[in-house]
């Protein structure tokens, strides 16, 4: 088990401690659940309440939260912060480096770093790149002329069609398939003819993808996900999409084809993005929004009905299909007063 001093701990996030600093820390929890081994945090002012109740052996605070408590503190300007940084110290440890399963199936003219990892069952077809310090997990595929970055790591069963190229720092989760043909098809008047795919898939430095995420490869030109892009698990992005450096995509969001994404965006969950338009920089979308048209203004944007009791929502339902009717009849009204008040 992992063990650190909190004047360790102290000295690793350059927080100002007080308290005992030989006090020993072996794990985070929540401020309700912690006990005095581990290491809590607050962050959102509606968990102040459990601030003085709990057992922790030490929290993360800012120094304003920090004048009434007794216990032990680490002060930081920004606690959650503190404690994403802390939360890797205590994760589990990387798979070996060096180490190559002679289950694996490697092409010949693949290159593989020495200090990358390939678990069992690995398939690695020719013209292939893993670099230093890379790990690719169980049962996954890289097709051929993939290449994989430093210190990326492929969890168990990670699928790569053709060509994909992933950047240093990246973090696949298990069952995602990078570089699979867009939706593609052209009408010949009874059937559809498949059109091949022939862009590539290019992944920049420091991107997550979650579990059974897909992207597309690109038709003509290529996918691009930027720098530093976060994507949550079961997410579509479809070919030709760009999206921009420090973006966040939660879960079930899809993003329609040739759709252009820019920096510092926010997608919540379930929200649906139409394909061959463009989003600004610093566009914040709330779940279940369904972004039809280009958007040029950075801002917060909404577009789903939030939950109500269901008697209301039926009520409401029906309102709404009988909104074309009414904007009718205000129009004739409007009309009608406009003329009353016109002088004879």
């Amino acid at each position: 088990m992992k063990s650190f001093t909190l004047a360790e701990l102290a000295e690793y996030l350059q927080a100002e401690l007080r308290g005992d600093p030989q006090h020993c820390i072996k794990g985070l929890a929540s401020l309700e659940l912690a006990e005095s081994n581990q290491i809590s945090f607050l962050s959102n002012i509606k968990y102040a309440a459990y601030l003085h109740q709990s057992k922790a052996g030490a929290v993360l605070l800012k120094p304003e939260q920090a004048k009434d408590y007794q216990g032990n503190t680490l002060l930081l300007k920004n606690p959650y912060l503190g404690f994403a940084k802390l939360s890797r110290l205590f994760d589990d440890a990387r798979p070996a480096a060096g180490y190559c399963h002679p289950s694996a199936v490697i092409a010949a003219d693949a290159f593989i770093h020495a200090s990358a990892h390939i678990g069992p069952g690995v398939v690695i077809e020719s013209d292939c790149e893993v670099q230093a310090g890379a790990v690719i997990g169980a049962h996954s595929v890289l097709a051929q002329g993939c290449v994989i970055g430093e210190n990326t790591q492929l969890h168990p069963r990670v699928t790569l069609y053709r060509r994909v190229q992933i950047g240093k720092d990246c973090i696949i989760h298990s069952g995602a398939v990078l570089g699979c043909d867009g939706f593609g098809f052209a009408p010949t008047g009874g059937d559809w003819e498949k059109i091949a795919q022939l862009g590539n898939l290019i992944i920049e430095d420091q991107v997550e993808i979650g579990a059974n995420t897909t992207i597309d490869r690109g038709a003509l030109g290529d996918t691009v996900i930027g720098r530093d892009v976060k994507i949550d698990n079961l997410v579509h992005i479809a070919h030709n999409v760009r999206v921009g450096e420090h973006t966040a995509i939660t879960a079930c969001v899809g993003i329609a084809g040739s759709t252009e994404i820019g920096a510092n965006c926010m997608f919540g969950g379930n929200s649906g993005i139409a394909g061959h338009i463009q989003i600004c920089d610093g566009v914040q979308v709330t779940g279940m929004g369904m972004v039809t048209g280009s958007i040029t203004e950075p801002g917060v944007y909404s577009s789903g009905t939030g939950l109500l009791p269901g008697n209301q929502w039926r009520k409401s339902a029906v309102r709404f299909r009988q909104l074309d009717e009414m904007n009718q009849k205000v129009r004739n009204l409007e009309k009608q007063l406009q003329q009353l008040s016109d002088p004879e």
